[in-house]
Formats: C-alpha cells, sequence, structure tokens
C-alpha cells in the first residue's frame, strides 16, 4: 500500500454553532455533523491527521453587542453589519479601544475581508456552546484510539479582531502573535497529499479558511470540500461566493461525504 497523508481539517464544530440551543445555530448544523462523523468512522483507517479548530471569545469583543451602543445607548443587535463610515458618523460607536477599532475597520476594507457584523455572543471561553459537537468528538476519539493524536487550534480569543480562517486573523495585531499567520498549521497543511475540509458555517468560517489556505503557495496538496458537511449562517451563503467561485478555478474537488472513499486514495 502506498502511504498517502490525508489531513481532515474540521473547522469549529461546536455547539454554538450545530446545535438548535447554540447562540449562533447554523441551520442544519446537526445534520452536517452526523454526516462527518459517519464519513470519519467510514474512513478511520484511512484519515492520517485530523485538525480542529476551536473559536473562542471573551464577552466583550469586537463582534458582540456588548462592544458598541448607539447615541442612545443601546446596543446593535445581532447581525447588524458595522462600516468604517458607520464608526466615522457615529452610528455605532465603540465602548472600548476607539482607535484599534478604527484600525481594523480601515484594514478589514484595505484588505477585502468580509464586512464587519455583529454577532450573538458565542463561543465564550469555557461554555457549553465552545464545546465540541458530541457526534464528531465520538468519531474523533474513535479514531484517536488506535494510536493516533488529532490537534486543536484554537482562534478568536483576541477581542479586537475577528479570526475566521484557520491560519490567520482576519485583521493581524501586531503585538499578538496569536492572531498572525499560524506556521505550524501551515507545515502541517505542506506535508499533507489531501486536505479535507468540513465543519461550520460555510459562509464565514469554513470559506476564510480555504481562502487562507489558497494564500498559501507551500501547500499544493489536493482540497477537497465535503459539501453535505458544511452549513451557512441563514441568509448570509453568498458573501462566500467569490471565495468558492476562486476554489472552482483552481480545480478544488466539492463532493458529499457519503461519496468520498479514502481508501482509492491510497490505491493511486
Amino acid at each position: 500500500m502506498i502511504n498517502h497523508n490525508t489531513l481532515l481539517l474540521i473547522v469549529d464544530p461546536q455547539n454554538d454553532f450545530c446545535n438548535p440551543q447554540g447562540a449562533l445555530y447554523v441551520p442544519g448544523a446537526e445534520e452536517d455533523m452526523s454526516h462527518l462523523a459517519r464519513f470519519i468512522d467510514k474512513n478511520n483507517d484511512f484519515i492520517s491527521r485530523i485538525i480542529l479548530t476551536r473559536d473562542q471569545h471573551q464577552v466583550i469583543d469586537i463582534s458582540h453587542p456588548a462592544f458598541w451602543s448607539n447615541n442612545e445607548g443601546a446596543m446593535p443587535p445581532p447581525f447588524t453589519p458595522v462600516s468604517l463610515a458607520d464608526l466615522r458618523s457615529h452610528k455605532w460607536i465603540p465602548l472600548f479601544f476607539s482607535d484599534e477599532v478604527e484600525h481594523y475597520l480601515e484594514q478589514l476594507e484595505l484588505q477585502g475581508e468580509m464586512s464587519h457584523v455583529i454577532w450573538p455572543e458565542h463561543c465564550l471561553a469555557g461554555s457549553w456552546g465552545a464545546a465540541f459537537n458530541d457526534d464528531v468528538m465520538n468519531a474523533v476519539t474513535t479514531w484517536a484510539r488506535k494510536g493516533r493524536f488529532y490537534s486543536i487550534v484554537s482562534k478568536g480569543q483576541n477581542p479586537l479582531t475577528e479570526h475566521f480562517g484557520a491560519i490567520r486573523a482576519n485583521v493581524v495585531i501586531a503585538e499578538d502573535p496569536g492572531t498572525e499567520v499560524n506556521e505550524m498549521l501551515v507545515e502541517e497543511l505542506k506535508q499533507a497529499d489531501t486536505i479535507i475540509i468540513a465543519g461550520e458555517a460555510r459562509s464565514h468560517c469554513v470559506a476564510n479558511t480555504l481562502k487562507q489556505i489558497m494564500e498559501q503557495p507551500s501547500v499544493k496538496g489536493e482540497i477537497l470540500l465535503l459539501t453535505d458537511c458544511m452549513s451557512d449562517v441563514a441568509g448570509m451563503g453568498k458573501v462566500a461566493d467569490p471565495i468558492y467561485e476562486e476554489a472552482v478555478g483552481r480545480g478544488i474537488r466539492f463532493t458529499d461525504s457519503a461519496s468520498l472513499y479514502l481508501e482509492r486514495l491510497y490505491e493511486r
């Protein structure tokens, strides 16, 4: 048998996204996680590495309502967009770190990142919502009992920048190396012959993870996305269209978990 390094990258399979009681529930995510768990079990012997990303936030976070106010003292409701123009017109006022917030919103626009959005408080560090989905973790731990180790990549801890993608924050904070390119993760990706991506949400953290992988010229392995193991934040699927269009142009494969048998990769 030819040795084939197959890496499964699972993006944010957390209760706040994947459970209907979660703070930022992604419709369909519980079914996605069931599909993913079955995929791991079916291909247990042919997955070389598993990496899970973990979104973690403070209550006071640039993407949470309590960080902001309008002139009447009201917080923005969840899913409110906040632009640099909104900041400068005082439509929305940051209650903390005003200079850093202005720089952040400027850089988002300059870099062509997704627009800033206020989310419900979610994935608070240490909370139930930040914990991993049971179905996926049961499959991962079963895989690990054969003498293998999974890794966890944490992101989102800096309250002054979003961190959608697994590789870097949306805007790097110069004083915080945790927001910079995760070179250890890039090295793992470089070593993989095949990178399989699943998780939540397709419209945001999966899309930005894919975008950031495509930014790494040293990552040359085949990339596959499990389309039935990811879903969009409700009503926001189109924000990621440019990323997925680029992926199609690069020949990245979109498949479903039931159709993909990793044993066939080993037989090539």
